[in-house]
């Protein structure tokens, strides 16, 4: 309580696929939920702000707030990409309404949600890959660097792989299996359409082809056993470095999570923890604790 005034807390979860936003007050009852496109450092400043701030307007809309209660509003804001140079220092310079905001990236908030803000870690397997977490006021941090030069296991890992094989393939390189065929059918057996298409094809656009990929591994093909298992064993090294910088307990999250899951050595699934809430809990997390210093 402010003032005898009640505080209310915004959560907001940005990522490159979209963004959610959510309300609640000092007890956690939810007021008010909204959603909007993509919210990556990487699509520029200005429209990375544009979408969380639509996301969190349709909160403050569904919750009935006005200027007064919006102003009793704690902000915790986790955002894709803001580990990017001048990133946190361009949002920290934006004018907002509420009483305080805070940001992270969505990987923290992630983090935080899923050990309801207590030490442990998180091994992120989507689009792309990460490994993070915190322990006794240290962060951990494995991977994560951006396709293609990192995010190992990942959604566009599979699809790089399964194109790089998909072409070695057509040439006589490699086996020819049903993965590879229907690959190499999306590009019209044409190897300078996969080409054309590689020029312009970002890491989402690779990671479209991994439900393919893990498709056709369930049903055995070998090419798809392989990419799988391959990216199955960078997950297992993820999680088994933060073990060893000391995290109690890791949670799995991420599209390729469950997929993925079954591949994965025995001694890490052993490891895993379910996550306790989602990226969007995190974020109030963060936006509870900026209370205490403001």
């Amino acid at each position: 309580m402010n003032n005898g005034r009640p505080d209310y807390f915004l959560g907001v979860d940005g990522g490159g696929t979209g963004c959610r936003a959510r309300i609640e007050d000092a007890e956690g009852i939810v007021l008010g939920q909204g959603l909007s496109g993509p919210a990556s450092t990487r699509l520029g400043i200005d429209a990375t702000w544009a979408s969380v701030a639509k996301a969190f307007g349709a909160a403050i809309e569904e919750a009935g707030f006005g200027a007064a209660e919006t102003t009793r509003i704690h902000a915790g804001i986790g955002l894709a990409g803001i580990g990017r140079k001048g990133a946190l220092e361009a949002l920290r310079a934006i004018a907002h309404p509420f009483a305080s905001i805070d940001f992270v990236s969505d990987g923290v908030a992630a983090c935080l949600g899923a050990h309801s803000g207590q030490d442990g870690a998180i091994v992120i397997a989507g689009t792309g890959s990460i490994g993070l977490g915190f322990v006794e006021g240290r962060d951990l941090r494995a991977g994560g660097y951006g396709f293609p030069i990192s995010d190992e296991g990942s959604g566009a890992d599979f699809g790089l792989k399964a194109v790089q094989l998909a072409l070695r393939a057509h040439d006589g390189r490699h086996e020819r299996t049903a993965l590879l065929a229907e690959v190499m059918q999306r590009f019209e057996n044409d190897p300078m359409q996969a080409v054309a298409w590689m020029d312009r094809a970002s890491a989402t656009d690779y990671a479209a082809l991994a439900p393919m990929v893990m498709r056709h591994a369930d049903q055995g093909d070998p090419a798809g056993r392989r990419i799988v298992q391959k990216a199955a064993e960078q997950i297992d090294t993820l999680v088994r470095v933060l073990v060893e910088k000391g995290a109690p307990r890791v949670a799995l999250l991420g599209g390729l999570a469950s997929p993925l899951e079954p591949w994965l050595a025995p001694d890490v699934r052993r490891r895993l923890k379910a996550a306790d809430g989602d990226a969007v809990s995190g974020a109030i997390i963060l936006a509870r604790r900026s209370l205490g210093k403001h």
